[in-house]
């Protein structure tokens, strides 16, 4: 029998996350309270811990059937922690005589905040094995990790609403300025005798649905429940972005080297395009003529790890902790978007992307993008 004896139930808490795809806090540490039960001659296991998102401190407790001595006065007094009269080493376990009972609780903690102690307390009639022990310390160790992913997991949720805000906002300011923009060149195109003014305000209008079209590949890309995921050749999309940078490839007498070996990986194809489009194009951009421009990519078990390094000038220690800021560019012209509409896809597959500078010259992209299906609730 598990309780959660705080306002909100783990259905709640669940809610307050668009998609859910990695186990939250209270059904993890469920699960490793019922292992423990199911395991071990023990009465109680109580786990008590800090909810990231609603700020409380929460419990899981499950219990045997064997729990007759077990009341809400107990219970309450367990709660209480009146029997902590100390506060223990966190990866220890420490051994407890509960006043007014025959029973014997042991404490684990696996974390302080804010003064408070996060752990998994056990009760039990007599003392428990060294086996046991040794399984208690282990799931304090899976519960201290899972936590701490957990909270990456949240931040990194965080960051991707926070871009989506950023493009739909950018999106619909460009988008009205383009529309009105677009019905003077039409306007124009009727009105003006001249051929060739006609044909230059025609050349504005289709620029303008251009343009458009962009802003509705922004706002899909800023949709990661769009991503249309299939089995992809990781150097055929390099080469596809390579391919489109040639005239100005060509014109810098740049030099570009990837590996001859491929790599499978189930991905949005147009939007991953979108990531290297824009880190090749920068690279391109900051290279110097005749410089040469490295990817390089390695497989894992999971994951693949790609870098993409020029042998320009590099980042400004000014500019490296804003590049994929919206609206921060360092290229004449540019509007910085590109990299910051990178990271949000990248971040839409699971996966990450930072920059850093060489200690040979030249800025370097790192990508990790995982190889395995996303799974979009």
């Amino acid at each position: 029998m598990s309780v959660d004896f705080h306002l909100r139930s783990k259905s709640n808490a669940s809610k307050s996350l668009d998609r859910i795809d990695f186990i939250d806090l209270y059904n993890y540490y469920q699960i490793q309270s019922e292992f423990l039960t199911n395991q071990y001659p023990i009465i109680c296991v109580r786990i008590v811990y800090n909810d990231c998102l609603l700020q409380t401190r929460k419990e899981v407790i499950n219990y045997t059937s064997d729990s007759s001595s077990f009341t809400y006065e107990f219970l309450d007094y367990l709660r209480s922690e009146e029997w902590l009269t100390e506060y223990p080493v966190i990866g220890e376990l420490h051994e407890f005589l509960l006043n007014g009972s025959q029973l014997i609780s042991y404490c684990l903690p696996f974390s302080y905040k804010n003064a408070e102690p996060e752990y998994i307390q056990v009760v039990s009639c007599t003392h428990i094995t060294n086996s046991a022990q040794k399984q208690i310390k282990n799931i304090a160790i899976l519960l201290s990790q899972h936590k701490e992913l957990y909270l990456a997991y949240l931040k990194q949720k965080s960051e991707i609403n926070l871009l989506e805000q950023v493009i739909h906002k950018i999106v619909h300011q460009f988008g009205n300025s383009l529309s009105l923009i677009g019905l003077y060149a039409h306007n124009l195109y009727l009105r003006l005798q001249s051929q060739s003014y006609r044909d230059e305000a025609k050349i504005i209008h289709e620029r303008i649905q251009e343009l458009g079209n962009n802003l509705t590949d922004i706002i899909n890309c800023s949709q990661s429940e769009r991503l249309k995921i299939s089995l992809q050749d990781l150097r055929s999309i390099v080469l596809e972005s390579i391919q489109d940078l040639q005239p100005l490839i060509i014109e810098k007498d740049l030099i570009i080297s990837i590996p001859d070996i491929s790599a499978k990986l189930e991905v949005d194809r147009l939007q991953i395009k979108h990531v290297f489009d824009n880190i090749f194009s920068n690279a391109v951009h900051f290279s110097p003529g005749s410089g040469k421009i490295v990817c390089t990519w390695q497989e894992f078990k999971e994951e693949i790890f790609i870098q993409i390094y020029d042998e320009g000038g590099g980042i400004s220690s000014e500019d490296l902790p804003q590049i994929f800021n919206p609206f921060y560019s360092r290229r004449s012209g540019g509007t910085g978007l590109g990299l910051t509409i990178a990271r949000k896809i990248v971040l839409d597959h699971r996966g990450s992307i930072w920059a850093r500078n060489l200690s040979t010259g030249g800025a370097e992209f790192c990508l990790v993008l995982p190889r395995k299906k996303i799974i979009n609730e």
